[in-house]
């Protein structure tokens, strides 16, 4: 008998990781997103709502941690590009901060590491616009 492989479509009884947004705000610097779990179709609404947000909030920069996602697919990266297009189109720059490896490896086989900024922690992104952290 071979192992059975549990595919993400298969109900095992066992809860996905939901995801959780948290907000920092770096007063008259920055609004951070936190992102923590899983982002695919079943979270897709709660980020998208979370980044419509925080682009109409208008901050001077929007930063979307990306450290404590455990996952993270094709709707996570289609919400950060149509984010990126509506930062724009407010003029607020967009940064993404401290990507998990996987999250990494998706923003470069698709590309979208050309197009979005992106920093190795959430310091180095607010420091890239001559913010510090403890600001706050």
């Amino acid at each position: 008998m071979s192992p059975r492989h549990v595919t993400p479509s298969e109900n095992t009884g066992v809860p996905a990781p939901l995801l959780r947004i948290t907000t920092t705000t770096v007063r008259g610097s920055a609004q951070i997103l936190h992102l923590h779990g899983e982002v695919d179709h079943d979270q897709r609404q709660r980020l998208e709502s979370a980044l419509e947000r925080a682009v109409a909030e208008r901050p001077p920069r929007l930063v979307v941690d990306l450290a404590g996602l455990s996952f993270c697919d094709s709707t996570c990266l289609n919400a950060l590009l149509k984010t990126r297009i509506a930062a724009r189109v407010a003029g607020i720059p967009l940064v993404l901060a401290a990507p998990t490896a996987q999250t990494r490896r998706l923003l470069e086989i698709t590309g979208a590491n050309e197009v979005l900024t992106i920093h190795d922690s959430v310091h180095a992104a607010l420091a890239d616009a001559g913010m510090r952290q403890g600001d706050r």
